[in-house]
């Protein structure tokens, strides 16, 4: 599977706004059930929130992945989130993230999953895309740069 597979205009937001790390994973939560109705809002919550406690998803230079194993889910189901201003999220390094992309995946998943995260991970390790995807116009713009598999 590939990040094209799972994102569209529709699964980002765009200079979102949040007040703690608690309350960006409850907007990321709604956000990955409003695309999967079979989705329950407070167990991506509490998923998000049980793997963040495990240790932070921070992978560093204002970059996240937030992600869960959820019962209810028979695919995966992504979101990208774009903050209008970097939010503490107990990093790596220490630094606000800014960037986050945010997965709920079924509980039986295994190796896909893995291969997945393993993907984006690389993908936000090339400096020129996430300073592409901090100056990008909007989620269509957001979408094609986080397709393009030459980054």
């Amino acid at each position: 599977m590939l990040v094209s597979d799972l994102l569209s205009p529709e699964r980002v937001l765009v200079d979102a706004r949040a007040t703690s790390k608690k309350k960006l994973l409850e907007t990321i939560s709604k956000a990955l059930v409003s695309h999967d109705s079979a989705l329950d809002a407070r167990e991506v919550f509490e998923s998000l929130c049980a793997r963040e406690r495990l240790g932070s998803t921070g992978l560093g230079h204002g970059v996240a992945i937030p992600h869960g194993r959820v019962s209810s889910s028979l695919e995966p189901q992504a979101v990208f989130v774009r903050l209008a201003k970097p939010l503490a999220f107990d990093a790596i390094d220490g630094v606000p993230v800014d960037l986050l992309f945010a997965l709920a995946v079924p509980e039986n998943c295994t190796s896909d999953h893995l291969n997945l995260l393993a993907q984006i991970a690389e993908r936000f390790s090339d400096e020129q895309l996430l300073r592409n995807l901090r100056q990008a116009d909007g989620a269509t713009e957001l979408v094609k740069l986080l397709s393009d598999t030459k980054h």
